[in-house]
C-alpha cells in the first residue's frame, strides 16, 4: 500500500484568472476515462455516529450534529431566531447563522425548546440506525437497552457497489479521535464476509492495512508516518500526494488535532489535501462534517499543486469555495444515515463537477502557450 515519488515544489504562484463559465472540452467525451477514486474520509458524523475522544454516544452524537444543521438569525430585539424547520448542512441565507454557532454544540438539542421542533427528525433518524438481529461487538453498540449500527451501512453500501462498478478505488480513513484502530478492525472483518447485512463484501479484493498512520504537521513540512514509513512534504510538497494515490485497499490516519487547534481552527491547520490537476488518472475527494465554506471555520487544508507547462512546479493554497463539492464535501450525516447510495451520490457529483473545474484547468494551461 505504500508508495511516494515527487518533484520539486516552488513557493505559491498566482493562478490565472478564470477562463469563464462555459467550457469546451478539450478531451472528447468518448476519450475521457473514468479516474481512479481516493477517498478520504472522515469517521465521526461521516462514517460514525459516535466519539469516542469526546465521549459522546450516539444521542449525544446526533443531537450535536443536529445543532449544526438548523439555522437562525439575530432578530430585531438582538435574540437569535430560528428562521427554518428545515435543516441543511448550508447556511439558507447570507446572515444566517446556526444553532451550534450561537450556542455551542448541544448534546441534547432534540430536548430543548427550540429544538423540539426537530424532535421527530432526531426520532426518524436513530429509527434508522437501529440493529436488527444479535449483537455483534464488530458492527454494533448499545446504548438505552438498544442495538445500533456502529459503522453506517452506506459506507459498506459504497464499496459493494464501487466494486460492481469495476471502479479503481481507495479509502482512506482520517480523523483526528483515537477511533481508527477499532474502526480498521471492524472493516477487516466486514471485507472477510462476516458483517451479517453485506455478506457479499468478501468478494472484495481489498486488502486493510490494520496500523493507522499519523499526519503530523509543522511550519517547514508536513510529515506522514505508518509503522517504518515515513514521507515529507520538505523539498517536495508533492510527495505525499503521491503516497495517498499509490495506495490501494483502505487504510487510515490520525490527523493533527493540535496543529489544527494552534491554527484557531481554520483551514491553514486542518488536515491536508494535496489536488494535482495535472493528474488525468487520478481523483482525490475528502468526505468530512467539519468542511466549511468560511476559511476561520473550516478542517481542510487544500493545496493545489500546479505546473504552468514551462516545467516549473508550483503550490497554492485553494479557498474551499474552489473546491466544494469538487474535491471537498461537507457531510449530511442524516442523509448518510437516511440513503444508502449517499456516498455514492457525492462521488458521482464531484466527478461531474471535477471535469468542468479540470477542463477550465486545461484551457489554463493552454493559455502559457
Amino acid at each position: 500500500m505504500d508508495g511516494a515519488n515527487g518533484y520539486e515544489i516552488s513557493n505559491r504562484e498566482e493562478e490565472d484568472k478564470d477562463a469563464g463559465d462555459t467550457v469546451q472540452p478539450l478531451i472528447p467525451a468518448l476519450q475521457q476515462k473514468r479516474r481512479k477514486l481516493i477517498l478520504h474520509l472522515d469517521l465521526n458524523n461521516t462514517i460514525l455516529v459516535s466519539d469516542t475522544a469526546t465521549g459522546q454516544g450516539l444521542r449525544e452524537a446526533l443531537n450535536s450534529y443536529l445543532s449544526t444543521v438548523v439555522w437562525g438569525q439575530i432578530g430585531n430585539t438582538g435574540e437569535w431566531e430560528l428562521i427554518s424547520d428545515q435543516t441543511s448542512v448550508k447556511p439558507p441565507s447570507q446572515d444566517a447563522i446556526n444553532y451550534c454557532t450561537q450556542f455551542g454544540r448541544d448534546g441534547s438539542f432534540s430536548d430543548s425548546k427550540i429544538g423540539r421542533v426537530f424532535k421527530e427528525v432526531f426520532t426518524r433518524h436513530m429509527g434508522l440506525l437501529q440493529w436488527q438481529g444479535k449483537a455483534d461487538d464488530l458492527f454494533t453498540q448499545r446504548e438505552d437497552g438498544q442495538l445500533y449500527h456502529w459503522i453506517l451501512p452506506s459506507f459498506f453500501h459504497l464499496l459493494s457497489t464501487l466494486h460492481q462498478q469495476g471502479r479503481p478505488f481507495s479509502i482512506i480513513l482520517r480523523t483526528f479521535g483515537t477511533d481508527l484502530p477499532n474502526v480498521l478492525q471492524s472493516v477487516h472483518a466486514a471485507l472477510a464476509g462476516k458483517h451479517p447485512q453485506f455478506p457479499q463484501l468478501q468478494e472484495l479484493p481489498l486488502s486493510v492495512e490494520l496500523t493507522p498512520g499519523k499526519i503530523r504537521c509543522n511550519k517547514r513540512e508536513t510529515v506522514l508516518t505508518r509503522g517504518t514509513t515515513r514521507v515529507s512534504t520538505k523539498g517536495k510538497e508533492r510527495n505525499i500526494y503521491d503516497y495517498f494515490t499509490a495506495m490501494s485497499g483502505i487504510g487510515g490516519f490520525q490527523d493533527h488535532f493540535d496543529w489544527w487547534a494552534r491554527n484557531s481552527f481554520t483551514s491553514s491547520g486542518g488536515k491536508p489535501l494535496w489536488i494535482d490537476p495535472n493528474d488525468c488518472d487520478n481523483l482525490h475527494i475528502i468526505i468530512d462534517d467539519n468542511i466549511r465554506l468560511t476559511e476561520t471555520d473550516t478542517i481542510v487544508n487544500s493545496r493545489v499543486l500546479l505546473d504552468n507547462g514551462k516545467g516549473r512546479k508550483a503550490s497554492r493554497n485553494a479557498p474551499t469555495s474552489e473546491l466544494y463539492d469538487i474535491c471537498l464535501v461537507q457531510t449530511d450525516l442524516l442523509r448518510a444515515i437516511a440513503e444508502k447510495d449517499y456516498f455514492l451520490d457525492c462521488v458521482r457529483a464531484c466527478e461531474e463537477n471535477y471535469e468542468t473545474y479540470f477542463q477550465k484547468f486545461l484551457l489554463r494551461r493552454q493559455s502559457y502557450g
